[in-house]
């Protein structure tokens, strides 16, 4: 294959290209024109999304975050143009009893990366960090801006935290290009029904088609700033296009509860009104420490980086339940319904 530098391809490095936001980017960037490497830490879990996409200008290694060493010679062997950190633990909840991975993988591991990129002279690769908006924790305000003081409450936001106030030293300090996300809940089909939304829309589709007969949650009340990833990744891309680097809020600047969530995909699923014959709560799945709202103020990212969601909440709820719906019955040989969700 022909060097991308010599067809003027700008390479990128995707760390942690496996999840959703890691497939979102990967097409955002194929599409305008760059030679992406992504790494992950399960080779053979590759997901059908990126195997979907151009192959040709994409190639996906083995590569964990920790190893700082592997990293470096990575990134020496393929000089990236542009680095997207988005691997490390990305469960709240995982990290209430996974604490220590989830500092090692969130927090020191990046900062070593910093160390090196500053001893090593390396201010030119241009570096997005994916910090969150679980970094505000039992804030006071709301809703949350670039400036609003960090009070993490959770082992994940605390380990956001300390990655958040590196890269904004080494930025400041030893004049790296850092650019750090903030954040706010983003969804999309490809979310694990580990998380909450695809639990709320994968148990509202298998209700309806009668391959369950409840759906099991903790918290209702908690509010979430919930937008869609494929959105959130052009704020990403758009983040490291500009000459200095910043922190920015990355959010639709509107709160609903998780009930709000579950009334919308039933709605949806054609179950309107029937929250209270399926849903049940259970203590269990509650956490240690709970944020009760988060909000985030996008006013900056939209004034400086001229960046604007295109997908509303409903419609975000609208495209997760279709997708449950067609993988279900797809799986199961059913016939598709006809609901809401789909028209």
């Amino acid at each position: 294959m022909a060097d991308p530098k010599a067809l003027n391809l700008k390479t990128v490095l995707i760390l942690g290209i496996s999840g959703q936001d890691g497939y979102y980017l990967a097409k955002l960037l194929l599409k305008n024109g760059y030679k992406v490497i992504g790494t992950t830490r399960h080779l053979d879990s590759t997901s059908p999304a990126l195997k979907s996409l151009d192959q040709k200008n994409l190639s996906i290694i083995y590569a964990d975050i920790r190893d700082t060493e592997g990293i470096l010679n990575l990134i020496t062997l393929k000089k990236p143009d542009e680095v997207y950190n988005l691997t490390g633990v990305s469960s709240v909840a995982y990290s209430f009893e996974h604490g220590d991975e989830a500092l090692e993988a969130n927090a020191f591991s990046v900062i070593r990366l910093f160390e090196s990129f500053s001893k090593m002279g390396l201010e030119n690769i241009k570096f997005f960090q994916s910090s969150s908006s679980e970094m505000f924790g039992k804030t006071t305000i709301t809703p949350q801006s670039e400036t609003t003081p960090l009070n993490p409450v959770s082992p994940y936001g605390v380990s956001k935290a300390l990655a958040h106030r590196a890269a904004d030293r080494f930025r400041k300090n030893e004049g790296l290009f850092i650019a750090s996300g903030i954040l706010y809940n983003h969804e999309s089909p490809l979310r694990p029904t580990t998380f909450v939304t695809r639990k709320i829309t994968n148990g509202a589709a298998r209700i309806k088609l009668g391959l369950s007969s409840e759906l099991v949650l903790g918290n209702l009340d908690a509010r979430r700033d919930w937008g869609f990833a494929g959105d959130y990744v052009e704020a990403m891309w758009k983040m490291l296009q500009i000459e200095n680097a910043d922190d920015f809020v990355v959010a639709t600047g509107e709160t609903h509860s998780v009930l709000d969530f579950v009334t919308t995909a039933f709605n949806l699923a054609g179950l309107s009104g029937q929250e209270d014959k399926y849903v049940k709560m259970d203590s269990h799945l509650l956490r240690p420490t709970e944020i009760h709202q988060l909000m985030g103020d996008p006013s900056k990212t939209s004034k400086v980086l001229d960046w604007h969601r295109s997908v509303d909440f409903e419609s975000l709820v609208k495209e997760m339940v279709a997708n449950d719906f067609e993988l279900l019955c797809k799986e199961n040989g059913l016939t598709k319904p006809d609901v809401p969700a789909f028209n």
